[in-house]
């Protein structure tokens, strides 16, 4: 059974940084992807970037290129999302997901699922 797990929200206010972690256990399967989607009160999960292994490939949504980049560590089983030029807009809880396969950008696409970090940006 794969485990996720996310740290590193916390509430800060626009133009700080934040990183966040999602270290997985129990998976062994190769390539893989892992996501990081974002939901805010009454709104859907979108979205945020991906990164996937064994190819380090990673992908943005339009709304955080230049201003959030994915990273992994395969040997230690995690994924940073480091998120500068934080703004309001970017307040919601932040999930990791993971998947056996490539690049995918649909919360439906993803199997495994950490419990939620909440990022607050006051302005």
């Amino acid at each position: 059974q794969v485990h996720l797990v996310e740290s590193g929200g916390g509430l800060v206010q626009a133009g700080d940084s934040l990183r966040l972690s999602c270290t997985a256990s129990g998976r062994t399967w190769s390539p893989y992807t892992v996501g990081w989607f974002r939901q805010a009160p009454g709104k859907e999960r979108d979205f945020v970037a991906t990164f996937s292994w064994p190819a380090e490939r990673t992908f943005y949504a339009d709304s955080v290129k230049g201003r959030f980049t994915i990273s992994g560590d395969n040997a230690e089983s995690t994924v940073y999302l480091q998120m500068n030029s934080l703004q309001p807009d970017d307040t919601g809880v932040y999930y990791c997901a993971t998947r056996h396969g490539f690049w995918a950008s649909k919360p439906q696409d993803y199997g495994y699922w950490g419990q939620g970090t909440q990022v607050t940006v006051s302005s």
